[in-house]
């Protein structure tokens, strides 16, 4: 499969999943060697789950598949350019290189607009619309060095 059989895979996902009424207009897939190991679509009001978002979704299934959190080697293909959360989770997963096919601005324009996160993300700590408040505790400071000990950690 090439990139853009792959890409037209993640769109169809979107269009076809959308007219379903299984979610909003995103799809993505996950391609190992020119295969497809991973394939999602956003979900996040049929499952109830504000993190089930096409890309995570994807993620997840390549992960289960090849039984690693690890997807070095990989790549994605997302019908649209990434919420900060997915973005994040395709640093971790370290997949080798994203496609999108919709910008942000794409989606903002309908009604779908991740710019106040993005925003948000920028901002220093106590700037931030969501209060937030460190409370800094000994013990979790020991949890945090008992890992930096633990001889059979699995480091990610």
């Amino acid at each position: 499969m090439n990139p853009d059989e792959a890409m037209r895979r993640a769109v169809e996902i979107s269009k076809e999943r959308m007219r379903a009424g299984d979610g909003g207009p995103f799809g993505a897939v996950v391609v190992e060697n020119g295969k497809i190991i991973g394939e999602g679509n956003n979900r996040v009001t049929t499952a109830n789950d504000p993190t089930a978002h096409a890309e995570m979704v994807a993620i997840r299934q390549a992960c289960a598949a090849k039984g690693t959190h690890d997807l070095s080697g990989c790549e994605i293909f997302t019908s649209c350019e990434p919420c900060p959360m997915c973005l994040a989770a395709i640093y971790w997963a370290r997949l080798d290189r994203m496609y999108y096919a919709n910008t942000r601005e794409d989606a903002a324009h309908i009604g779908f607009d991740d710019a106040l996160i993005y925003g948000e993300i920028a901002k220093p700590i106590g700037e931030r619309s969501l209060p937030m408040t460190h409370m800094p505790l000994d013990e979790a400071r020991r949890v945090f060095q008992e890992w930096q000990d633990k001889e059979d950690k699995v480091p990610y």
